[in-house]
C-alpha cells in the first residue's frame, strides 16, 4: 500500500486524545460468551464496537448516552473535532509523509474515507454526510459514550461521532492474541469497518438493530454490513485515482485475514470454547470475509442491505 506523495493530507480529522490509567466509575464492564467478563486478553475484541452501539441506541447503562444520529461530533468546543495543538499529527501534510510515518498514513486515510462516503452517501444513500473524526488514545478515554479501555478495541461512538483507536490493538491483540498476520493495510481495514458504523448512524440503520446475539441477529447484520461499507470504500481507493496510489491483491488479502481473525467462531475457539452461533455478535469469519468481498466487488449500499438478506 503507498499514498500518492503529492497528495494533500493535512485536512484528514485524527487527533490524539492522549489517555492513561483504567476504568473508572463509567467503565465497561461487558460480559462475553461462557459468562466471564472483559477485564483484559481476548473478552474485549468480541465486542470491539457492539456494547458501545446498543447502549446508545436501545438505552445501556454506559454514562454520557444519548441519540448519536442527531449528535454532531464536535465535542469540547472544537467545531472540527480536531485539535490545532495536536503534535502526534502536526507534521503529517502529504502522502509523502504518510508513506514514511504510520500516524502521517492514518491521517490520509481518514481523509479518503471522508472523500469517499462525502460523495458516496448522497448520491447512493439520499442523506447528508457529517464527518467522523478518528482519535487515538492510550490505556482509557473519556467518550461520549461512557469511559473506555484499550482492551474493547478500536469502537465508534454514535453519541459524539467519533471513532476510537489504540494503536497498540493490532499488534498486542489482532496479531499477538488472534493470530492475524498483520500488513499495512489492516488498520485501514478496520478503520473502513468504524467508519461504516458512522455511515449508518447517519443512515439510521442503527435504528433497526432489535436483537442483540445470535447468528441471524439485527446485530450481526449490523456488523457484516459494516464489513461490506469498508469494501465498498476499500474498491474505491483501489482505481489509483485519489490519495491511495497503489493498492494491491496482497492488501486486499490483509483485509480479509483481519476480518477473518475476529469472526466470532474464531474469538471463540481462541478463548478456548466451543463454536455457539447463539452467542455471536459479529458473524462468522466466513460471513465477516464474504460481505467485504461483496462491498469491494459491488460498490452499492444496495448490495450492502444484510438486513433484507434472507441469508448472511
Amino acid at each position: 500500500m503507498r499514498f500518492n506523495p503529492k497528495a494533500d493530507i493535512s485536512k484528514g480529522r485524527v487527533n490524539d486524545v492522549g489517555g492513561g490509567g483504567g476504568a473508572g466509575g463509567g467503565g465497561m464492564r461487558i460480559p462475553i460468551p461462557g459468562g466471564t467478563r472483559a477485564g483484559g486478553g481476548i473478552g474485549g475484541v468480541i465486542i470491539i464496537i457492539l456494547f458501545v452501539v446498543l447502549s446508545q441506541c436501545m438505552g445501556g447503562g454506559l454514562t454520557g448516552g444519548g441519540s448519536g444520529a442527531g449528535t454532531q461530533g464536535q465535542s469540547q468546543g472544537n467545531p472540527q473535532g480536531i485539535d490545532p495543538s495536536d503534535e502526534r499529527y502536526a507534521n503529517c501534510k502529504s502522502g509523502a509523509d504518510a508513506n514514511e510515518d504510520p500516524d502521517c498514513a492514518r491521517k490520509a486515510v481518514a481523509l479518503s474515507l471522508e472523500q469517499y462516503w462525502g460523495t458516496t452517501l448522497p448520491d447512493q444513500g439520499g442523506t447528508d454526510f457529517t464527518p467522523a473524526s478518528i482519535n487515538t488514545f492510550a490505556g482509557a478515554v473519556d467518550t461520549g459514550c461512557g469511559q473506555a479501555t484499550s482492551q474493547v478495541g478500536p469502537f465508534y461512538c454514535p453519541s459524539d461521532q467519533k471513532i476510537y483507536l489504540d494503536t497498540t490493538f493490532f499488534e498486542d491483540v489482532l496479531e499477538g492474541q488472534l493470530g492475524g498476520q498483520g500488513g499495512d493495510f489492516v488498520e485501514p481495514y478496520v478503520l473502513g469497518h468504524e467508519y461504516g458504523h458512522h455511515i449508518q448512524n447517519l443512515l439510521g440503520t442503527m435504528g433497526q438493530v432489535r436483537t442483540q446475539q445470535g447468528a441471524d441477529s439485527d446485530a450481526v447484520r449490523l456488523e457484516l454490513q459494516a464489513d461490506c461499507y469498508a469494501g465498498m470504500w476499500t474498491r474505491d481507493a483501489s482505481d489509483g485515482d485519489g490519495i491511495l496510489a497503489d493498492l494491491d491483491q496482497g492488501d486486499i488479502q490483509e483485509a480479509l485475514d483481519s476480518a477473518k481473525a475476529v469472526g466470532d467462531d474464531r474469538i471463540q475457539q481462541k478463548s478456548g470454547q466451543g463454536v455457539d452461533p447463539e452467542g455471536w455478535t459479529h458473524g462468522s469469519s466466513e460471513q465477516r470475509m464474504a460481505w467485504f468481498t461483496t462491498g469491494y466487488e459491488e460498490g452499492t449500499l444496495e448490495a450492502c442491505d444484510t438486513f433484507s438478506a434472507s441469508r448472511l
